[in-house]
């Protein structure tokens, strides 16, 4: 993209950037929320949509307390969305940025519709686990939107050891998709039970792979087997960056966060099997996935514009070369 970078960044761009940061963060504590319904079995607590019990706030008692929550706080979140979208239309130069506000807004409103359809159809798999997905790729748009806002996207960056080259945004790519699948197994495990077809960790009913017969036990062992992928993943882009990039902290940071939430990811997935499915620890392992894409795809963000920047700055050098000679 020729308009990679934001031609400034005054105060007002800067605010636009906090508003990005505010939303992102609202998104993850509505993920949160989200996954408290899901782990104290609220989900139809609530049975109509879109009022509850015929009006918009009932007493928020029992599971009411968070599906009824859940709900008004995607209304903040979508509050969020609209003033986030129609920022960046009037103020923000780059297209792209501004196609992605308008991206966000109408994930949003699917996602609205998406989680009326789970309460009016009970609850099905297919629509709550789309729901549950759709939830994680919004908030990479708000986080994406966080990161290309910021005062260190527009930056003239050079990268400090030389041109990055395509390895670490490829790898950064692999590794994001990988966080998705995961997330999508994590969602389908939630949804159809099978949170503990295999009652133990690290092993599976005593082995190494379990027998395979039953769909919740494949399931569940896809995520542990996902688990791995991920953890390959990130740490392969963590060694990139400690070898080849150990100078720009711009990339050393999110690396080093992705490799704490994977390990803290682990350890949760584990504590879920020894607690029997905590509520807590259920819901944070909810929050800490979708924690971690942020991460990985702040890194891998980051490593392609470090790497427009590195071709932006031999462009200009060779230039300048024509120019003297």
């Amino acid at each position: 993209m020729a308009d990679l970078p934001a031609p400034g960044c005054g105060p007002a761009l800067l605010g636009l950037h906090g508003f990005a940061v505010l939303t992102a963060g609202g998104t993850l504590a509505l993920i949160f929320v989200g996954g408290l319904v899901t782990s104290t079995g609220s989900g139809l607590a609530v049975p109509d949509w879109p009022l509850a019990f015929g009006r918009l706030f009932p007493p928020m008692v029992g599971g009411v307390l968070y599906e009824h929550g859940h709900r008004l706080a995607a209304a903040a979140v979508g509050l969020l969305t609209i003033v986030l979208a129609g920022w960046l239309w009037a103020r923000e130069p780059r297209a792209w940025v501004r196609g992605l506000g308008v991206a966000a807004l109408l994930a949003i409103l699917l996602q609205g519709l998406l989680g009326g359809l789970t309460v009016l159809y009970l609850l099905p798999t297919a629509v709550s686990v789309a729901h549950a997905l759709l939830a994680q790729a919004f908030f990479g748009l708000t986080v994406t939107l966080a990161v290309v806002t910021g005062p260190g996207w527009a930056a003239d960056r050079a990268p400090a050891a030389g041109r990055p080259g395509p390895g670490l945004p490829a790898l950064g790519v692999a590794t994001v998709a990988a966080v998705l699948g995961q997330l999508f197994l994590g969602a389908l495990m939630r949804h159809t039970g099978a949170g503990l077809a295999i009652p133990d960790f690290p092993l599976a009913f005593g082995r190494l792979v379990p027998p395979l017969d039953a769909e919740p036990v494949r399931i569940h062992f896809l995520h542990r087997v996902g688990a791995v992928v991920v953890a390959a993943g990130v740490g392969g882009m963590l060694g990139w960056v400690l070898i080849r990039h150990r100078r720009e902290a711009w990339l050393i940071w999110p690396a080093l966060a992705a490799a704490a939430l994977t390990l803290a990811q682990i350890l949760l997935g584990a504590l879920i099997i020894w607690t029997h499915r905590g509520v807590l620890v259920t819901t944070a392992h909810v929050a800490t996935g979708a924690a971690l894409l942020a991460a990985v795809l702040t890194l891998t963000l980051r490593a392609f514009r470090l790497s427009a920047g590195a071709d932006a700055v031999a462009g200009r050098s060779f230039v300048h070369r024509r120019v003297a000679a």
